[in-house]
């Protein structure tokens, strides 16, 4: 595997990440997209327990935690961009991180943005990961701030579909509108989730020297900003959705009007015409300009329909 592709990269941490050719003790194992080569080392060389892989492949799965002897299983859930437009523009994925007491793996079976920038980020700004822990809270902190990013960029194509309904009310705006509310939806469970985790790996860890108060308040602050911003644009969407029912309501309702109006002003001629239609005895035979008088009643008659409907604002 080259460089830029590879699946499984080995980090030890020392002024940030740092890419080893080979894996050693405390070092970061990351795997993403796992192949049959990748499950194997897991299971084999480093004794991953198999079932923990099992549920983090699992794209439903909740953030929790799980102890199988001396391994730990952490799972969170991270944002992604979907750019095949095919489904949600974004979702939410698992990322699980399988820990004891001198191996630290993480596997996520979809592509992010998340950790590349992490690991940039980590080299960039000399950080130092001093444990498991840390590089547990360090993830969630990078979600939230993924999850940040990602919300820029919805309320920018929410502001994009209300400019595009505007102009005419289209069923692929709304549907548009109606993905971005569902990922909204994803965003908000996902994030709640996260934060929940933090008080379990608390309760895990509080008699360890593992725990940093600081960093953990500076996560809890980041993904409670997530939290608020999330719920902020998920009203906003919301108030967006039923305005624009309302307006196709009314839009539906104005011209149903229009169209009883129509359907009445027009049924005036015709039922006079198919009064004089029929085979019996109308005494204007004898009357030159009957036909004219007909017409001219008709026209009349309409002409007054037209002119109330007009004055009542159904036209």
């Amino acid at each position: 595997m080259k460089g830029g592709n590879k699946m499984r990269t080995y980090l030890y941490c020392e002024a940030g990440f740092v890419e080893k050719a080979q894996w050693l003790p405390n070092c970061w194992v990351n795997v993403v997209c796992p192949n049959k080569d990748d499950f194997n080392f897991l299971t084999q060389t480093l004794n991953v327990p198999e079932s923990f892989l099992n549920d983090i492949a699992d794209t439903d799965e909740r953030p929790r935690t799980e102890t199988e002897g001396d391994w730990l299983l952490t799972i969170l859930r991270i944002p992604i961009q979907d750019k095949s437009g095919e489904s949600f523009p974004f979702t939410t994925v698992p990322i699980g991180i399988i820990t004891n007491n001198d191996i630290v793996v993480s596997v996520c079976y979809h592509k992010s943005d998340l950790l590349p920038d992490f690991i940039e980020h980590t080299r960039k700004k000399g950080i130092v990961v001093r444990n498991k822990l840390d590089l547990i809270l360090r993830l969630i902190y990078s979600s939230a701030v993924w999850f940040l990013k990602y919300l820029k960029q919805i309320n920018l194509d929410i502001s994009a579909a209300e400019k595009a309904l505007e102009r005419s009310i289209r069923n692929e705006d709304l549907l548009r509108l109606m993905k971005l509310q569902k990922t909204l939806v994803y965003f908000n469970t996902s994030i709640r989730g996260n934060e929940i985790m933090i008080g379990k790996l608390q309760s895990i860890f509080q008699d360890t020297d593992y725990l940093d108060n600081e960093l953990v308040e500076d996560v809890i602050i980041e993904l409670r900003q997530a939290f608020s911003t999330v719920n902020i644009y998920s009203d906003i969407l919301t108030g967006t959705m039923d305005a624009f029912a309302s307006i196709i309501s009314n839009n539906v309702n104005a011209i149903m009007k229009r169209m009883t109006s129509l359907s009445i002003t027009l049924m005036i001629p015709t039922l006079i015409a198919s009064f004089y239609g029929m085979n019996v005895n109308i005494h204007l035979e004898e009357m030159p300009h009957a036909f004219a008088l007909i017409i001219l009643c008709s026209a009349v008659l309409s002409a007054l329909a037209f002119f109330i409907f007009r004055k009542v604002r159904w036209f």
